[in-house]
């Protein structure tokens, strides 16, 4: 099942003057690029055009504690199969705890979706994995910015096989779009990655994501790495 086979952006738009088309791939999509590309701006803008509340949430979720998101969401089109999602979630590091605050205020029966315990009540990390092994159980569309925020790399695993339970098997399947800076994170097989790191969105192979490549030459050499970081006038 294909959610969103292609997203349509045209040439017109003011946000976006080099992309006039982006195709997700029917299981995971990624985003990759420095801080400041714009990887969550189109992360936001994809989740708003599809239903979601701009600060996260389900389709039914419609707080809003700032209006901050950009207006690009008003020049996409999104292009689906006949078999539209019947469930999803848009996960944001950075507005994770209104969505939390947001969870309690609908009370206990929404609570038990999430796995019973307020979000409040747990470390950062453990409300993320709770949320992501509660929450995401249904064949559906899944948004998420930067989730190894609040992950270690084991729980950051944890969340790989959260992924492929929900984009495999027989059925009705999931489909995932992500930004990460994670190179574990990013590592599911399945799937494109887009990087914009120069200029608008271009697939990029895993191995050549700086991403993986910084991190390797870090664990393969630190004490090299870090003396010629730290000694560099």
């Amino acid at each position: 099942m294909k959610f969103l086979p292609s997203i349509y952006i045209p040439l017109t738009c003011q946000q976006s003057k080099t992309l006039s088309e982006l195709r997700l791939h029917p299981k995971v999509t990624y985003f990759v690029g420095e801080n400041g590309s714009g990887k969550s701006t189109i992360i936001e803008a994809l989740a708003i055009a599809a239903g979601f509340n701009a600060e996260g949430g389900s389709k039914n979720f419609r707080f809003k504690t700032a209006d901050a998101h950009s207006g690009l969401h008003s020049f996409i089109t999104l292009h689906r199969g006949a078999n539209r999602e019947k469930d999803g979630f848009f996960l944001r590091a950075e507005s994770f705890f209104n969505v939390a605050s947001e969870v309690d205020q609908l009370g206990p029966e929404i609570l038990s979706s999430y796995g019973g315990i307020s979000l409040h009540a747990q470390s950062h990390g453990e409300s993320f994995l709770a949320l992501i092994t509660n929450r995401m159980k249904k064949p559906g569309l899944y948004i998420m910015d930067e989730p190894e925020a609040a992950l270690s790399p084991m729980r950051q695993l944890s969340m790989l096989k959260v992924v492929h339970d929900l984009v495999s098997g027989e059925g009705p399947h999931s489909q995932f779009v992500i930004a990460t800076h994670s190179p574990i994170i990013l590592a599911y097989p399945e799937s494109i990655i887009y990087s914009l790191d120069e200029g608008g969105p271009k697939p990029i192979a895993y191995e050549d994501t700086e991403h993986v490549q910084v991190t390797r030459a870090f664990l393969n050499k630190p004490d090299r790495f870090l003396n010629e970081l730290l000694n560099s006038r």
